[in-house]
Parts: C-alpha cells; structure tokens; sequence
C-alpha cells in the first residue's frame, strides 16, 4: 500500500537531482459524448442569442475547459468519426462508399483507435450508439450484391441473421451496441457484439404511414423519397429494412440506457478497472423526435424539444457517475460530430442561430460546417472552469488520451493527431497546434494557420447554394479569409494576398500528399 508513496517521492526527488522528468500516469475513466448534427449555437453558454436551453451541457462548460474554436475533422457524419477514432484526416482513408447503413468498413482492422489504444491500458472499451462506418454484413447470396437498384428500400441481400464482420469488436472495442448508420438511414436494427439485436426484418413503411393530416412541408422535403415517412420539418426518415421491435422515436433512449448499463456495470463488476465509453448520440441529426417528457418543453418547437432532450443525456450521464461516486475521476468530453444542417429558411423561420459565429452550415468547408462545442470535464484535474480559443480537432482526442495513459502511437497512425492533454494539465496558455484541416461534404479543402484560412475552391462545398463555382479570368480561384477581422468569412482577400495564398496552399498541399 506504499508503495504509490514512495514512488511519488522518488519522482519529486529524482526532478530535482536530474533533467530527466519521471511521469505518474493517471487512469480516470473517460466517456465521450458525441451529438449528431448539433451547431456550436444549439449550446445556450455558447450563443447569446440562442433560443435552446442547454442547462445541464452550460454546467460542464461552468466545471470544465469550454474550447471556443473546435473543429470536427470533416464537415459531415462520416469523416468527422474516422478523424475521431483514427486520428486521421479522411482523405487519406481509401476510397469506399458507404449506401447508408449498408457497405464495407472504412476503418481496416489494426489501425490503432481510441479503442485499441485504451484497451492496451488496460481499460475496458465500448461503442454504444450511432456508427457509421461501415460494416462486412454477411449476404444471403454472396453472388449478387448487397443493394441494388438505386434506393436502399429493401429488402436487400443483408443475411440478418449471420455473424457481422470488421465492426466496433475487431476495432478495440470489447463492447459495441450500435445503429449503423443516421437514423434516417436504413437498416434500422441494433447490432449487439457483431449480431443484430432483432434479424426479423420488416419495412418501415410498414409501420409508420408516410404522412399525417395537417404536414406541413419545408425546404428538407427534397431529400424524400416516395415511399420514405415525412411528417414536417426535420421529422422524416427513409423507408427500408427495420427490425419488427424498433421504433424510431426509442431509439435514443435505449442507446442511452445501454451506455448507462455499462457504466454501471464496469463499476460493479470491475471496480479497479477504468472505462471507456464512446457515446455517439442520434441526435439532434433528423428525424427530430423528442421523447414525450421532452414536447413542448422549449420555445423553439420540435427542435428545441429535442435539443432539451439532448442536453438530459448530459444530465443521465453525469447524476449516473455521481450515483456511483465516481465523478471526481472521470474525463467526460462533450462535443458534435459537425455542424448543424441549418439552412438560411432556419433563421429565418425559427430565429435561431444553429452555427452562431461562424458562416454556413453542415456539409460546408466554412466554419459552419465544422466548427463544433467542445467541453472537457475532470473534477480532479480540471480545478477551475476555463474558456478557451486554442485551435483545437476532435482528431487530436486519440494523441491526447496517448499521453494521458502514458502510451506513445506509433507510426504510421494517428499521423494528423495532436494533444492537448498539456492544457487539461493547466498549461492553458499554451497552444496545441498551429494549423489544421478541413474537409467539406464535396471533398473540398480548407486549412486554417494562424488568422487565415485558405479553401480550395469556390462555394460552400456542401449543402449551402452555390457549392462549387467555376473561376472566371482575372477573379480569385479560392478563398482567403482574415479570420481575426472576418469571423463570418465575408471577405474574400484572394487577390488581394497572394503570398499568403501561396504559403498556405502549398502547406495544405504538402500535409495532403505526406
């Protein structure tokens, strides 16, 4: 039992006598909860002028290190997750496609992941929540392909019954309870351990009718099909293949009881051994179906009810560890997978700023699109609640939880990776990195090193009209922006900067092809 003790002393000695540094590696349990599709705005400590209510994500902020310019490693789900668990910029990933919650791993097996990483320190791992990256599906016929035709509406080749392959479990997750893919996107089935929940399969239409009296449509209908469900702004999903027992409007809670399930019972069974938990949510990402608790609970509609409930999954979590005392040493990182898809009817329509402070939205290569909340909670570490502007990436979480364990990545992984594990050790001043990438939903991208920020092309890139516009002679072929003195990148200095252009075209180009 003193042995702790005596090793403490040692280190404090041995700094003193020599140059070397002796480090003490903590284990706290760390849980990351990643929102789908929820803007930096959505957060009410983060926008004065929100019309959501996040209480109990503003009591983290109020606790813990509240980064101010966070970035997702690409501006849509799918990217934004690789960058996350990889450490890794999606462009460099080989190119698959990905048929909704349909197609092959995007992720090879033995890359080091968040995962992998904890598991080698000894932690116990799980996914439980919203995927989307790919799975080996077994096939009934595997001469024929998996989906056909050009909608996924099913029934498909999928054998939901077989063993799933290259999922969460061969990735350094010793638990994965997942969805696929968006919860607006077929298959519809919860995957336990490599093996659908329910294989006995029905279509969605099948349960739900595809409107109600008195729909009312906006601007989002363009993304339905004919026999997809639509039933108002935001609350629509895609017709195809669904377990008989699920039910969309459950789907959130039931991800959130299993992860609170396991926390419990890590506690229980294992109570010398840290926990991770990834906690990807299915929301706010549409279809916006609030639990009853949750409906008419806010000023801003259906939306807002269902940011609220967002926010109570803060609440579940957070009075769950204090229920099992072990709040003070619990990492507890809250962020967004990418920004909100919130159009300029949205503004308009509900006076609410999804993306406060930045331009554009989801899909798009400006800020909007990629710039995300991000809170990190460690009572015993963390001692005074700070806000902060570093540049900060969701892929810098992989070298960060590197160096809390104690463990170094090796190459060739987590290449694009940087921690800031120093700043949740105090060091508040100092940075954690002096450029980083964007990516938009086209492929587009941006980098940002100091106040500029340099993009490949002209247009959104993503969901915001125009996305891509042809160059005419004599104008800019990209776009510069002053960020310091043009936050809402309005500026274009193009032409008007052309060294700066080249420096940072030449450094997004050198970084692309390392």
């Amino acid at each position: 039992m003193y042995k702790p003790i005596i090793f403490s002393l040692f280190c404090i000695f041995t700094s003193l006598l020599t140059t070397a540094s002796c480090q003490v590696y903590e284990k706290p349990n760390v849980i990351i909860i990643l929102a789908d599709d929820m803007g930096y705005g959505d957060v009410s400590s983060c926008n004065p002028t929100a019309r959501t209510h996040t209480p109990n994500i503003d009591e983290l902020a109020s606790q813990g290190i509240s980064f101010t310019d966070a970035h997702t490693a690409g501006a849509l789900c799918i990217p934004s997750r690789y960058g996350l668990l990889t450490g890794r910029y999606f462009f460099r990933a080989p190119r698959q496609s990905i048929y909704w919650g349909y197609g092959a791993p995007l992720i090879e097996e033995g890359r080091e992941t968040i995962g992998s990483l904890m598991q080698k320190a000894g932690y116990t791992t799980a996914c439980i929540g919203k995927w989307h990256l790919g799975l080996e599906w077994p096939l009934k016929d595997p001469t024929i392909p998996q989906v056909t035709g050009t909608k996924a509406l099913g029934p498909t080749n999928t054998d939901f019954a077989g063993d799933i392959g290259s999922g969460p479990n061969k990735l350094g997750f010793d638990y994965s309870y997942i969805l696929p893919a968006s919860l607006d996107m077929p298959p519809y089935v919860f995957v336990k351990n490599d093996m659908v929940v329910d294989p006995e399969i029905v279509l969605v239409n099948e349960i739900y009718p595809k409107t109600k009296p008195g729909t009312e449509t906006a601007w989002d209908q363009k993304y339905v099909g004919d026999d997809d469900i639509y039933w108002g702004r935001g609350v629509w999903w895609r017709n195809g293949e669904m377990s008989a027992n699920f039910r969309i409007e459950n789907c959130l809670d039931e991800l959130v009881d299993e992860g609170i399930s396991f926390i419990r019972d890590q506690v229980q069974e294992n109570p010398d051994k840290p926990f991770m938990l990834y906690l990807p949510l299915t929301g706010p990402h549409t279809p916006w179906v609030p639990g009853q608790e949750f409906k008419g609970t806010s000023e801003l509609g259906t939306y807002g009810d269902f940011i609220s409930q967002i926010d109570n999954v803060v609440y579940r979590i957070t009075n769950t560890l204090k229920s099992l005392n072990i709040e003070d040493n619990t990492l507890l990182i809250f962020t967004s997978d990418n920004g909100g898809h919130w159009s300029e009817n949205d503004k308009l329509t509900y006076a609410h700023q999804s993306n406060w402070g930045s331009r554009g939205q989801k899909g798009d290569i400006w800020d909007g699109g990629h710039h995300v909340p991000l809170i990190v909670k460690w009572p015993a570490r963390i001692k005074n609640a700070s806000t902060l502007s570093h540049t900060v990436g969701l892929i810098d979480i992989i070298t960060t939880l590197s160096d809390l364990t104690g463990q170094p990545i090796e190459d060739p992984y987590a290449e694009d990776s940087y921690s800031f594990y120093h700043i949740l050790n105090g060091k508040l001043t100092e940075s954690a990195r002096d450029q980083i990438i964007y990516l938009s939903g086209s492929g587009k991208l941006a980098i940002k090193a100091g106040k500029w920020k340099y993009i490949d092309c002209l247009g959104s890139g993503g969901f915001t009209e125009p996305t891509l516009l042809k160059p005419v002679e004599g104008g800019p072929a990209g776009q510069l922006y002053n960020l310091e003195l043009d936050p809402l990148e309005q500026n274009n200095l193009y032409l008007e900067e052309p060294e700066i252009v080249k420096q940072l075209s030449e450094m997004l180009y050198s970084i692309e092809k390392e």
